[in-house]
């Protein structure tokens, strides 16, 4: 068991220019910060930076000791400072530099805590004088991250477009591992792609430690005991395991930054904290999907078309709250009844599964995501409803849609990004909540559809799927498409039953089942062909094959009465034909349109539910 932390607040930099500037300035609002150390000028709502970074560490059960390194010329006020904060003013080591030109550099500063303190335990270290936009983020997600990787740790921002990235350490991180593989300080135009700024806010282990001398010792010029050359000989030279954590916070160093440059981040840092406090609900819609070619082998590492239509949704909406609530929805949640024989009715027809399950998990799934993958979330609670129309049980994805929108607005209030969660790993972790956590039979492709949206071709190849967790997705045009009809039972059964015991003969390698679901892969394969050329007709007839492969394994006891009434009744109207799903809803086109509203009488005449469906164009990038 590892012991405590220490933790050394570097404030001992010289803000020449600023401090200059400040003494210069013409305006009257500057004149009373003239000769103030840069971490006690005023920080975010008017607290001094150094207050911000005092709330956040002054945490007994995580450090057992806090130190403070200034310089000779500010020592003073930094005495004064913690006399009026509960610092203990034994803790604040002076360096003895009292101009820029003598300055150590921070490295050194470091160096002179870790050797005045004789500190051999770990220890994590930040620029006092940072200035950072919220310090509502737990720190003991920080500590926790970093003894679970026993690596090295560096902080890490996503950059607004505005920033520079010439002007920061900039960091290229393995999405796998989360191990920093590059270091840049200052990268010049076309270094790196990466807009991922690391900032001084680093853990080390005391194994580590010692190399902070050994590095000294090799650069005894003053420009070069920056963290960001340090952090450049510990990763690309000395290949020593550095792993980077994700804050919700944006930081701008307060070194040596001009007055305009000082309030300009001030103002914009004050202006986001304002919008965050008068936050407006965040709501995302997932769109219901219909199942076009190669279903059910997504759950076999087949080939799959599906198109996400607008008919049918799932949203979710968030904000924030003093506490965390999972509001139950009216319809599908009910806590209050009429009577016993209503409970009795509602449970008998819908059973005990609403869609509170599903928000619970995903939320569940989402913070044990972000802990591994080393985010670290704002301390903020929020209150989550959700809405949809989506008929259940009918093979039409409606629990996945939920989940979907439920994500995308976790990810938003978290301000999570593309880079954070990308599409593909998006699509397995929501197949994960419902497989994983609430045991829910379900295959990839109503996932990924619902993530690319529009018209997606997915191949689940066996060797990509282990590999990445992930196959290929591409998204098909659109464009001149045939019109699409969906009919559905009124009141279904549970669609999981279809899946029969298919999944026990394929995993026992029965080869009726195995050539089965490559059949049903190259059916895709042709069928993304027939769209690609506008050859609807090819694109009916292998919809037709598809189903009929399906009836041959499953056979009719298995699909049942009303899905194989709703099939003859399109093949009678001169329809194509295929279920969209598990079972419950049937999809098609009229090669012969003159006989659509035939099918919606005939369809209708026995009870079945049909609609015209209105594809949903995708407007994200794969």
């Amino acid at each position: 068991m590892r012991k405590k932390m220490i933790c050394i607040i570097l404030v001992a930099g010289h803000g020449a220019l600023l401090e200059k500037q400040i003494r210069n300035s013409d305006s009257c609002n500057h004149f009373h910060l003239a000769g103030i150390p840069k971490a006690l000028l005023p920080g975010v709502q008017g607290s001094k930076i150094i207050d911000y970074w005092w709330k956040v560490v002054k945490t007994r059960h995580l450090f057992s000791d806090i130190f403070l390194v200034t310089n000779a010329d500010k020592y003073k006020h930094y005495e004064r400072w913690a006399t009026a904060n509960d610092f203990p003013v034994e803790n604040i080591i002076n360096d003895g530099t009292t101009t820029y030109e003598s300055r150590l550099g921070a490295v050194a500063d470091f160096d002179l805590a870790l050797c005045n303190k004789s500190i051999k335990d770990d220890v994590m270290v930040v620029a006092g004088d940072m200035l950072f936009e919220d310090q509502n983020f737990d720190i003991s997600q920080v500590v926790r991250y970093f003894l679970h990787k026993n690596g090295e740790l560096a902080i890490y921002y996503e950059m607004d477009p505005c920033e520079d990235e010439q002007t920061r350490g900039i960091v290229e991180v393995d999405c796998t591992t989360n191990r920093i593989t590059k270091f840049f300080e200052k990268p010049k135009i076309g270094m790196t792609f990466s807009r991922l700024a690391s900032v001084v806010f680093y853990c080390f282990r005391r194994e580590t430690v010692p190399t902070v001398a050994t590095y000294l010792q090799a650069n005894p010029k003053t420009e070069n005991r920056t963290f960001g050359k340090y952090m450049d000989w510990l990763i690309n030279q000395n290949n020593i395991p550095v792993y980077g954590m994700k804050l919700p916070t944006r930081f701008q160093l307060i070194g040596q930054v001009t007055l305009n440059e000082y309030t300009k981040w001030l103002g914009y840092f004050n202006d986001r904290k304002l919008q965050k406090i008068h936050e407006t609900p965040i709501t995302c819609r997932s769109y219901a999907r219909v199942g076009l070619m190669g279903n059910p082998s997504d759950g076999f590492y087949g080939k799959t078309i599906s198109l996400s239509i607008e008919n049918f949704w799932a949203e979710t909406t968030i904000q924030e709250s003093e506490q965390l609530i999972l509001k139950p929805h009216l319809l599908n949640d009910p806590t209050t009844f009429g009577s016993l024989q209503d409970l009795y009715g509602i449970s008998l027809k819908e059973g005990y599964f609403g869609g509170l399950r599903l928000l619970q998990a995903t939320c569940k799934k989402f913070y044990q995501y972000c802990c591994g993958k080393g985010i670290a979330l704002y301390k903020r609670n929020f209150s989550l409803s959700y809405d949809t129309n989506i008929p259940r049980q009918v093979g039409l994805a409606g629990s996945s849609a939920i989940v979907t929108a439920t994500l995308m607005c976790l990810m938003k209030f978290y301000n999570l990004s593309e880079n954070d969660m990308p599409k593909p790993i998006r699509a397995s972790f929501i197949l994960n909540v419902e497989t994983d956590e609430l045991f829910i039979n379900a295959g990839l492709q109503d996932r990924v559809v619902q993530v690319y949206e529009g018209l997606m071709f997915m191949d689940f190849n066996k060797e990509l799927m282990k590999s990445q967790g992930y196959g290929i997705y591409e998204r098909l045009s659109l464009d001149s498409f045939p019109h699409l009809w969906l009919a559905y039972i009124a009141d279904p059964s549970d669609s999981g039953k279809i899946h029969s015991n298919i999944r026990h003969r394929f995993d026992s390698g029965d080869a009726e089942v195995i050539d089965a679901m490559k059949k049903f892969a190259s059916l895709t394969d042709e069928a993304r062909d027939a769209i690609l050329n506008k050859d609807w007709n090819q694109l009916g007839a292998l919809m037709d094959a598809n189903f009929d492969l399906r009836r041959s394994i499953y056979l009719d006891g298995c699909l049942g009465e009303l899905n194989l009434k709703m099939i003859d009744i399109a093949r009678q109207h001169s329809s194509s034909a295929k279920f969209p799903g598990s079972g419950g809803a049937v999809i098609g086109f009229c090669r012969c349109q003159k006989k659509l509203d035939d099918l919606k009488k005939a369809m209708q005449s026995k009870g079945f539910v049909v609609c015209d469906i209105v594809p949903h164009h995708s407007t994200s990038t794969l």
